[in-house]
């Protein structure tokens, strides 16, 4: 008799543990929502999954029964934080490689971009990034062309300061006024991709900045608030 008693709290913690369903099940869950998921990862909230997706950022419980929207925030320091913002920060890193990057020689921080040549406030911003770099602000730049990526002039002019040999200098010129002759056929670089991660993340104008913890402020910042604004979140 006591043997079997002793076989009863396994028994029993057997019964109790959750079900998990893996990133296959879970997207076959969105999907009867019609929402494609783009990356699933894990939040700080056990069981709690943050999903980034064509519609924008979900959250769904490990088992996939669960599905959720809206921002769920981390109330415990300061100011509030987003528990996507991990998520959303490993997507943007993700596309590093096609990014337009103008490095501080003293790093201290890196902010990236998601601008439009067409914009006067991201041409404002742009005159900043001297200024950025002296105080040790890397500044890397995606494109988000405001009308969209298909069949427009700011897009195909957008496409090609990315596959310009020598993407810089031709952001710098774009952002003056200058027409940038286009590449045929350019392969290398696809804003697609840039358009549709902001899409995701909810940007609907531009510059958008996001910050190295993931808040992201729309609009102008000058150099001398933006800074404020980068040391005041280390603290």
């Amino acid at each position: 008799m006591k043997k079997k008693l002793l076989w009863l709290p396994i028994l029993f913690s057997m019964v109790s543990m959750p079900v998990f369903a893996d990133n296959a099940a879970i997207k076959a869950q969105l999907a009867k929502m019609q929402i494609k998921a783009e990356s699933i990862q894990p939040t700080p909230i056990v069981g709690l999954n943050a999903v980034l997706s064509d519609k924008g950022i979900f959250y769904i419980t490990d088992d996939g029964k669960y599905l959720t929207a809206g921002p769920i925030y981390n109330i415990n320091g300061e100011e509030p934080v987003s528990i996507a913002n991990q998520v959303i920060m490993k997507k943007i890193d993700s596309l590093k490689n096609e990014m337009i990057v103008y490095k501080a020689a003293n790093e201290k921080y890196v902010i990236t971009v998601f601008t439009d040549i067409s914009c006067p406030y991201c041409q404002k911003l742009h005159q900043e990034v001297p200024e950025l770099n002296k105080q040790g602000v890397t500044v890397r730049y995606l494109a988000f062309p405001r009308n969209g990526v298909k069949n427009n002039v700011v897009s195909q002019q957008m496409n090609a300061v990315w596959c310009s040999g020598f993407p810089k200098k031709s952001l710098d010129s774009a952002f003056k006024g200058d027409k940038i002759i286009a590449i045929d056929d350019c392969k290398k670089i696809n804003i697609n991709e840039h358009f549709k991660l902001g899409t995701m993340m909810g940007i609907q104008g531009t510059p958008a900045i996001v910050l190295p913890d993931a808040s992201i402020y729309g609009g102008y910042i000058s150099a001398t608030n933006l800074l404020e604004l980068l040391n005041k979140k280390e603290k």
